[in-house]
């Protein structure tokens, strides 16, 4: 019997079971990869994944369109259809964006990353949520490499710059009898400000979404590898620096709506956040964190 869920930190909601997959195998018109007006346009073509993906030597199936609903819920059909690690989609823009805890992700069209991918790790289900700081981690990385632009990471999933949410990851994973069948990381990163949500934010258009892209698979495949011991700590030491929730003194609501406040210091093997509170250390596996300050 299967059995789908999702990593309780960082997703969502779980997945269900897929009727009729839309896409057994992803395959383009001529015109998707070569309309000028696209190209003119910053706007990711399927000619561009291939490079990306060529750029970390993986050759895996891409797709590219200029609106979906939601290039995690297109991510997830394809790993379900038993497309292979490094599956990726990218849009310019989406019309049913998902965030987390059930919230939706606005975008304003050809201004913003927008891309998901499959990977198929192998890690324990309690520990797929590392995946989500990892790639928020390079993802901040790279915004800083390609723009200079000093983006931070608030746990679990927000891009933060000068206040303000310029990006999130949404990770969504299915598990059956305790083992990972697949995961799919989806990342939104604004590059002009969505209009009318509080907020948010933008890193601007300096940079190109192809150089930015490039740069953020350079640096997630080169910490990817899940199948060692020490995956924990090079996750560790790549989100860490990123960090604005570290040194912080936080407010967390839990899922089950207690309420924690003491401060960061770090996260465990598993991605949990670890507080310091008057009573001992507390650790926050899910839900909401308001940054109180440093003092």
């Amino acid at each position: 019997m299967m059995r789908t869920a999702i990593s309780p930190r960082f997703a969502t909601s779980s997945l269900g079971r897929f009727v009729g997959v839309f896409v057994t195998r992803v395959s383009f018109s001529p015109a998707a990869s070569s309309d000028p007006s696209r190209e003119e346009r910053d706007v990711l073509t399927r000619d561009d994944l291939v490079e990306v993906l060529a750029a970390i030597t993986v050759t895996a199936p891409v797709r590219s369109d200029e609106v979906t609903p939601s290039t995690n819920a297109t991510a997830v059909a394809l790993a379900e259809a038993g497309e292979p690690e490094w599956t990726l989609v990218a849009t310019a823009h989406q019309t049913e964006g998902k965030g987390r805890l059930g919230r939706s992700w606005s975008d304003v069209a050809d201004a913003s990353l927008l891309f998901s991918f499959v990977l198929r790790p192998e890690l324990t289900p309690a520990r797929t949520g590392l995946l989500s700081l990892l790639a928020g981690a390079e993802m901040a990385n790279a915004i800083r490499a390609t723009t200079g632009r000093r983006v931070t990471c608030k746990w679990p999933n927000d891009l933060i710059l000068h206040d303000t949410k310029v990006g999130g990851v949404l990770l969504e994973a299915s598990v059956v009898d305790a083992a990972v069948r697949y995961v799919v990381i989806g990342i939104g990163v604004n590059l002009e400000p969505p209009h009318d949500v509080p907020g948010a934010g933008g890193i601007g258009t300096a940079v190109g979404q192809r150089d930015l892209l490039r740069a953020f698979f350079t640096r997630f495949a080169s910490a990817y590898t899940t199948a060692d011991v020490a995956f924990p700590q090079r996750v560790r030491a790549a989100w860490l620096p990123m960090s604005s929730t570290v040194g912080q003194v936080v407010r967390a609501t839990t899922v089950d709506g207690r309420e924690v406040t003491g401060r960061a210091v770090g996260i465990d093997d598993f991605g949990s956040l670890l507080l310091s509170t008057d009573v001992g250390e507390a650790r926050v596996t899910y839900g909401e964190v308001e940054h109180l300050g440093t003092g």
